[in-house]
C-alpha cells in the first residue's frame, strides 16, 4: 500500500510504504511534513522522529542530510520505516521503544512528533493492533503530556515540532511546554473533515463537551517548540 506526501522541500510526491496495521501519512503527517520543510536541516543535522509510523518524517530528514533517527514502539512500524529509507535511497537509523527511551541521553537539533492523540472511550493506550496509532485516552492527551513533560533531547538551540487536534487541548499543550522551558506557538493549522474513526465517535466527543453537537470537522495544528 502507499501514500504520498508533499512538502514545499520536496514538492514532487514521495511513494511512502505501508505495512499492515501501521499507521498511514495522513493530513496531519502533511502538515507536520509542511513545517519540517520551513526547518533549517543542513548536513549532519541530528534529528530525531518519534511515533514514527511509515518513517517518513525521518526520511524527509535524512534526504536533507540530516542524521536521522525514527523511533517506535510498534515493530511493524520499524520495518515499514527501514523499508522507505531504503526505498529512498537514504539512512536512517530505526530504533524500537518508548518514546526516546531508546536514544536517551543523547541530544538532537529537531525532534518531530505525530502522536497518537485522538479520544477514546478506553482511558488506556491499546497494547496492539492499529488503534495504537490514533487511541490516546479520554483526553487524547496520554502521550501528549509525557512529549511535553521531558521535551525529548532537545540541544539548546533544538527545535520540537508537535502536531495534534483541537480535541486534545492545544492549549494544555503550549502551557505544558512553557513550564517545561520552553517557548512553543501554533506554527501551522488546517481545519480536515472527520474521517471514519472521528465520525464513529462524534456523538460520544459531543456528549464530552468537545465537540458541538453535529460538527464533523477538527482543527489540526503543529506547534513550534524551542528553548531560545
Amino acid at each position: 500500500m502507499s501514500s504520498a506526501v508533499r512538502t514545499g522541500q520536496h514538492p514532487a510526491a514521495l511513494r511512502v510504504c505501508r505495512l499492515p496495521g501501521v499507521y498511514a501519512p495522513q493530513a496531519d503527517t502533511v502538515l507536520l511534513a509542511a513545517q519540517l520543510g520551513h526547518e533549517e536541516v543542513r548536513p549532519g543535522t541530528r534529528s530525531l522522529d518519534l511515533c514514527t509510523g511509515t518513517g517518513v518524517l525521518a526520511v524527509l530528514a535524512a534526504l536533507r542530510g540530516a542524521r536521522a533517527t525514527a523511533v517506535d514502539i510498534s515493530r511493524s512500524a520499524i520495518a515499514a520505516s527501514r523499508l522507505n529509507a531504503l526505498l529512498h535511497g537514504c539512512r536512517i537509523r530505526a530504533l524500537r521503544g518508548d518514546l526516546d527511551a531508546p536514544v536517551a541521553p543523547e541530544r538532537f537539533d529537531l525532534v518531530t512528533v505525530n502522536p497518537p492523540y485522538v479520544p477514546s472511550e478506553n482511558p488506556a493506550a491499546p497494547a496492539r493492533g492499529a488503534r495504537r496509532g490514533w487511541d490516546a485516552g479520554t483526553d487524547g492527551r496520554l502521550l501528549l503530556d509525557r512529549v511535553c513533560a521531558r521535551a525529548p533531547g532537545l540541544t539548546p538551540a533544538g527545535v520540537l515540532l508537535l502536531v495534534q487536534s483541537s480535541l486534545s487541548g492545544v492549549a494544555a499543550t503550549l502551557d505544558a511546554l512553557a513550564r517545561g522551558g520552553l517557548r512553543a506557538r501554533v506554527v501551522q493549522r488546517r481545519t480536515e473533515p472527520f474521517g471514519a474513526v472521528m465520525t464513529a465517535r462524534a456523538d460520544w466527543f459531543a456528549a464530552r463537551g468537545l465537540i458541538a453537537p453535529g460538527t464533523r470537522s477538527e482543527e489540526l495544528v503543529v506547534i513550534r517548540a524551542c528553548r531560545a
